[in-house]
């Protein structure tokens, strides 16, 4: 093994300026055979990124122009935005190009000779090259673990979950039944072990500075990353553990394994707080080599992998990885070396696991990613220019030398002030190094000189400016979070009181005090000031640039896992996704959150300690804006949202929507197959089955079939640590999940994974897909139209059909629709229509549920739930009956065939059998068009009215924003004051009261209509302040759609008035 010192002389004599440049691209890419093979699947993906990258973003900069009204004139600022916005996107779409790179000189440490090279490598490394690897190994690989080593062994004090971890990671803190249990959740009875173990942190002896903190492996700033059981510790994406992934073959550390590794330019848009005035530069051969972030090489390529998105800082963040042609000069050895010192000793990601699980075998294989940084200069024409590896590793190196060297401190003391200012400029932004401190690395804001004590030489102070983890802030400080929620809590209350006290407004500003009070205390900011003496610090010649996209690589690998152990659940499905993202968003729980990939408290240490100084950040309600909805204001916001004709997608990126949509799908397929398959089994004992089919403990067992819990996203925390929880949450990812099938793949694809699911045998699941027709199509398979000219029922119906459009080509289809209960069983319509009405419902939830699904992007479930029952009520549906004159068609047993006056929800059950009736006969593309108009286009009127909540509900949310600080909340009570009639046509009258005060009254010919009725009059005659914030609200957001509503009503009661003028 050569020395340093002969090393180094070897490398001053190499280092002449010799670069050979090639004549044409045509002999850069000649030597790799493998490129060639990989050339023509590139340049697709070149085409392919580029077009997608720049679409987008055209189309989005011409929307953004286009929703402004065209008649305002710009103002200078405005016009200037644009301009930057142009000119942003621009070079956007120029970094997201691929251009094509050649490497710097190998310098006899690479050869590319064929007869030198081993498998499919286009390069290997020569022997000088392995004396480098060794000196790094040497001098800088084991550097931190021969400084651990010298430290005396530390024994930290017992805690309690030192002294019993069994309890709280055995299976029996959970309610498990065997299957599968999952995590046992911090409790408040360890609360004092979260102090306790804090308290130890802090004690650490090796601990660089009280203020700074560190990363253990498996843990968080407050104690264990996981509390699982070691049963559940074997699964799930929160333990790291991606189903379908195989143990890589290790690739050959001395050659570039070209033919093996795909490679990928990883860049981020937008570049803020990725590009920095004070980037890590690279010296070589009389020319400046910026760095420009990192190459990944990949053992599998990555196709049909969306983007990833993160948000860092309160800015959304797209991480782009765009196939080029890899730099040659590199050794696999070499990126490991690299990945080691800036992965493992510089950030300390000790959690960051790049192999896979290693319970499953003894040699866990290559790691699944290599990175590369990628230092470059640009060419004139157009090219990049990579430096070559062994370059990196030299530079790194060099740069290895004391920050402050022990035998020159005296000297530096006097230096001339600007010589000073000069030596400290070129550190700030530096990252340096202690070795086997906790942290080990800081960057250096300021490097101060000053000497306190004349008779005592000194060493320059490191003056760091850092971020104090929230827990240890006032944002964890449980006074601090009881307060806050209190402030909150009566800041709610004031804003929905109709008259507000003197005393109430000064509670609020003392608490509004108190807060403030503790955010001012040393001990609980956020920002903190660390002085560190330099003695003992080295220099790494990395700066904050490298770490900050180093910091990015995390959440990328764990996107790319992901989205490959999801094509394993393609085959579980048995249907591949085109729209990844889609069953991406299917497995989301709501409480999942990406933002760094692995342990979060290891990346916001690295990041507050390596990362940027000031990082800018953008709008803090980036994380809540489309998320939020809870409170009675977001509830009026959001459904004061009118349906977008030309949608765009959802910005809610968890699953509830999906599991909204799943729910309808689920619930028609079971009904339609339960109908067809049990013709003689009335309306009760369908639903009966239906319910046992789509409750969600059997909704839990079809979804453990497809092992949906090994793919689902949600928080590592007690969010679902019982079993029942969990099961729950899977049943509805299941509906999710057949809600994006429903989607992408259409009715059939999810009508075939159901029963899939549903049967593990071919015969019964044969029978439950291939169902037969209805009884009345067995008789007449062709068409039964001919039955018209000797049935006078079947004639009357035809006037039906006439006026709305529809020739059905089984018409006893309708008949039966239009058949009341009370009639008994005949021979044209087999029975009566309380089956159809059963499938007739589902069939309108579902059709409802998608139309909302698609135009209404911005709601929640609940707020999609509270308009679809606007519209799929019985008062709509006897409403459109009316209008469409259903009535009198409705086939009775009464001899007279006097008019009969229906009640509401006989009126509602004939549409809902109509629907049946039209879904059998036509599909479900005619009752699609039966709504689209008869029912979608009432919801502006109902979103411009607020009628979609009905008025009981909407009493019991206006009482509840008048409640009491610290009081129980009052809920309006309803009392039944009057029963007057005949058992069979009753009257009731009821009166609503509050606060002991009564608000309403009512009458109906059920308790339910009364108590509607006198909610309603409650709402109209109370002063409730929220009713009239409501209307405000609206009539300040529609104004002309309101006036334009009003006249067309003006006008419906005019022609109204003059047609009954008219018939007298």
């Amino acid at each position: 093994r050569k020395t340093r010192s002969a090393f180094w002389s070897d490398q001053v004599r190499a280092q002449e300026p010799h670069m050979r440049r090639p004549n044409s691209i045509t002999e850069l890419n000649h030597r790799s055979t493998s490129r060639d093979r990989k050339r023509g699947r590139w340049e697709e993906e070149r085409d392919r990124r580029s077009d997608g990258s720049s679409g987008p973003s055209k189309e989005r900069s011409f929307s953004s122009i286009r929703s402004r009204d065209s008649d305002e004139a710009f103002t200078d600022r405005e016009r200037e935005k644009e301009k930057e916005r142009a000119e942003d996107e621009k070079e956007e779409e120029e970094q997201l190009k691929p251009a094509w790179i050649r490497c710097t000189h190998a310098e006899n440490y690479f050869s590319s000779d064929p007869m030198d090279q081993v498998g499919d490598s286009t390069v290997v490394g020569t022997s000088k090259l392995r004396d480098l690897y060794e000196l790094f190994e040497e001098e800088l690989g084991g550097r931190q673990e021969r400084a651990k080593a010298a430290r005396p062994k530390w024994e930290p004090p017992k805690t309690k979950l030192d002294e019993d971890p069994d309890d709280s990671s055995s299976d029996s803190d959970c309610e498990s039944d065997g299957e599968g249990s999952t995590c046992s959740s911090s409790s408040d009875s360890e609360v004092f072990d979260v102090i306790a173990e804090i308290k130890r942190k802090k004690a650490h002896p090796d601990r660089l500075h009280e203020e700074l903190w560190y990363n253990d492996p498996g843990q968080m700033n407050d104690g264990p990353l996981c509390k699982c059981s070691a049963k559940a510790r074997r699964t799930g994406i929160r333990h790291s553990i991606y189903p379908g992934e195989e143990p890589v073959k290790n690739c050959r550390p001395m050659n570039n394994n070209a033919g093996r590794l795909f490679h990928y330019r990883i860049t981020v848009s937008p570049p803020t707080n990725f590009l920095t005035d004070r980037p890590t530069v690279i010296e070589y051969d009389d020319h400046e080599y910026l760095f420009e972030g990192f190459s990944l090489f990949s053992h599998t390529p990555l196709t049909n992998i969306p983007l990833c998105r993160v948000i860092r800082f309160n800015i959304d963040y797209t991480i782009h990885f765009i196939e080029e042609m890899a730099p040659e000069n590199y050794c696999v050895r070499g990126l490991e070396l690299f990945a080691s010192y800036l992965f493992q000793d510089i950030l300390e990601l000790y959690d960051w696991n790049l192999t896979g699980p290693d319970f499953d075998s003894e040699a866990s294989g290559c790691q699944r990613f290599h990175f590369m940084p990628r230092f470059v200069r640009f060419l004139p024409d157009g090219g990049k220019e990579v430096l070559s590896m062994h370059q990196v590793l030299l530079y790194l190196l060099r740069s290895s030398k004391p920050l402050v060297p022990e035998e020159e401190i005296a000297d530096m003391l006097q230096w001339e002030e600007l010589e000073w200012q000069k030596y400290a400029e070129e550190c700030k932004g530096m990252i340096v190094t202690n070795p086997g401190m906790k942290p080990s690395s800081v960057r250096i804001d300021q490097l101060d000189r000053e000497q306190f004590n004349p008779d005592v030489i000194t060493f320059p102070i490191i003056v760091h400016f850092g971020i104090r983890p929230a827990q240890l802030s006032y944002a964890g400080d449980p006074q601090y979070q009881k307060l806050w929620k209190s402030y909150v809590k009566l800041r709610h209350l004031l804003a929905n009181s109709p008259k507000v006290k003197q005393i109430d407004k000064q509670k609020l500003t003392q608490r509004e005090e108190a807060l403030q009070k503790i955010r001012q205390k040393n001990t609980m900011r956020r920002e903190v000031t660390v002085e560190l003496s330099s003695q003992g610090f080295w220099k790494t010649g990395i700066r904050s640039d490298v770490c900050q996209h180093a910091m990015m690589l995390p959440v990328l690998t764990h996107h790319i896992r992901y989205h490959q152990c999801l094509m394993h659940l393609d085959k579980l499905i048995g249907y591949v996704f085109k729209e990844r993202c889609l069953l991406q968003l299917a497995m989301t729980h709501p409480s999942h959150h990406l933002n760094f990939g692995m342990n979060p408290d290891h990346a916001r240490n690295s990041l507050s300690n390596c990362g940027i100084r000031q990082p800018k950040y953008g709008d803090r309600k980036v994380h809540h804006m489309y998320m939020r909805k809870k409170g009675i204001n977001t509830l009026i916001n959001i459904m004061s949202r009118l349906g977008q004709d030309d949608p765009s997608p959802s910005r809610i990126n968890h699953n509830e929507r999906l599991e909204f949509l799943g729910d309808a799908v689920v619930e028609f397929l079971t009904s339609v197959h339960l109908y067809y398959l049990f013709p003689s089994l009335e309306e009760g004992g369908l639903a009966t089955y239906r319910t046992a089919i789509v409750q969600n403990q059997h909704l839990a067992m079809l979804a453990k079939k497809l092992e949906l819990d090994r793919f689902m996203l949600y928080a590592h925390g007690p969010d679902l640590c019982r079993e029942s929880d969990l099961r729950h949450a899977m049943a509805n990812c299941f509906e999710a999940l057949i809600g994006a099938v429903y989607l992408e793949g259409g009715l059939e694809e999810a009508r075939q994974l159901f029963g899939r699911l549903l049967f593990n045998t071919g015969d019964l699941r044969e029978v439950w897909l291939n169902y037969p027709p209805h009884p009345l199509q067995v008789q007449e398979p062709q068409t039964d139209r001919q039955l018209i000219e000797t049935s006078p029922v079947l004639q009357k119906l035809t006037v039906f059909e006439d006026s709305i459009g529809v020739l059905f080509t089984h018409v006893r289809l309708l008949a039966r629709a239009f058949t009341l209960r009370t009639v008994g069983f005949n021979h044209l319509t087999l029975g009566h229509n309380q089956r159809m009405e059963f499938l007739g419902d589902s069939i309108m939830q579902l059709v409802a549920t998608e139309y909302l699904f698609i135009h209404f992007p911005d709601h929640h479930e609940g707020h999609l739930t509270l308009l679809r029952s606007s519209l799929v009520n019985n008062r709509t549906q006897a409403k459109v009956a009316e209008e469409l004159g259903m009535q009198e068609f409705a086939i009775t047993n009464d001899k007279t065939k006097r008019p009969v006056a229906l009640r509401t929800k006989t009126l509602a059950d004939l549409l809902e059998s109509f629907i049946a009736a039209l879904y059998i006969d036509k599909g479900l593309e005619y009752v699609h068009t039966f709504m689209n108009v008869c029912f979608f286009p009432r919801l502006k009127e109902f979103i411009l009215n607020q009628d979609w909540n009905d008025p009981k509900s909407q009493l019991q949310q206006c009482c509840l924003t008048l409640r009491t600080e610290g009081k129980e909340p009052d809920i309006p009570l309803y009392k039944t004051l009057q029963t007057v009639g005949p058992s069979h046509a009753r009257t009731y009258t009821v009166a609503v009261y509050f606060k002991g005060e009564r608000i309403g009254c009512g009458k109906g010919p059920s308790i339910q209509q009364a108590e509607m009725g006198a909610a309603m009059d409650a709402l109209e005659k109370y002063n409730f302040p929220q009713m009239a914030h409501q209307k405000r609200f609206i009539e300040r957001k529609y104004r002309q759609e309101l006036k334009e509503m009003r006249r067309e009503r003006e006008r419906q009661e005019k022609e109204t008035d003059e047609a009954e003028e008219g018939g007298k």
